[in-house]
Parts: C-alpha cells; sequence; structure tokens
C-alpha cells in the first residue's frame, strides 16, 4: 500500500480541477464560450497553465507511483508535494505574467526527472542484480 502517494495523487488531480475552474472562470468574465480557446490574453493565459499541466500529468503520475513502487512511498510522496507547489508557482506567476513562469516550471520539471529517473534507475539496478 502507498497511501500517501495515494494522498498526494488526489491532491495533484485537485490542482488540476483548481486550474479547470479557472479557466471556467476566465471564460465567464471575459466572455469567451466554448469551444474557444482564444480571446482575451488572460484566458489564454489561463487555458495555457491547465493545458499545460495535462501535458505534464501523463508524465508525472505514472512517475510517482513507479517511484513509490520501487524506491520509496515516503519520498515520491515528498516528491509529490514538490511537484504540486512547483505547478501552482507556474499557475500563479504564468497567469500574471508568462516571463515569470520560470520558476514554478522548473520546480516541478524537476520533481519529474527525479522521479522518473530514480524509478528508471532503481529498476534497471534491480534487473542487473538480478542478470536479467
Amino acid at each position: 500500500m502507498h497511501p500517501l502517494v495515494a494522498l498526494v495523487t488526489l491532491f495533484s488531480l485537485l490542482v488540476f480541477f483548481w486550474m479547470s475552474f479557472r479557466v471556467g472562470q476566465a471564460r465567464g468574465k471575459f466572455g469567451i464560450e466554448a469551444p474557444a480557446v482564444s480571446g482575451h490574453p488572460e484566458f489564454e493565459r489561463h487555458f495555457r497553465v491547465h493545458y499545460n499541466t495535462a501535458e505534464w500529468l501523463w508524465l508525472y503520475l505514472p512517475s510517482l507511483w513507479l517511484f513509490a513502487v520501487f524506491v520509496s512511498d515516503y519520498v515520491a510522496a515528498g516528491l509529490g508535494v514538490v511537484w504540486i507547489v512547483g505547478r501552482v508557482v507556474y499557475a500563479l506567476s504564468y497567469v500574471k505574467d508568462p516571463k515569470t513562469r520560470s520558476a514554478g516550471f522548473g520546480i516541478q520539471a524537476l520533481a519529474t526527472a527525479v522521479l522518473l529517473f530514480g524509478a528508471m534507475g532503481y529498476i534497471v539496478w534491480g534487473l542487473i542484480q538480478h542478470g536479467v
């Protein structure tokens, strides 16, 4: 069982839900009706934050779980929290001024890379140790 990573997964999805809610709010605020994805620049920034997070979720979530299963539930959960913080920083800074998004993006990208390459390294090392 990996209850900490399960909890972090749920919080990660709540962050994604929060972002989708903000896109909906921006649609209403700026009068942008679906299926349009362009219009007011602030709406477009909310949309890009949400979409970019969706692009990263498919890489982050499996890496999070593989790291938890093969390396450490506690470390995976901690890195998941770092990812969440990075995505929130990214979202808030990107909407305010896209030029300031780098810190949040870097935080979440680093957390994802540690999860991905940590899990991969541990699995490959285990296979080598077992002569596979």
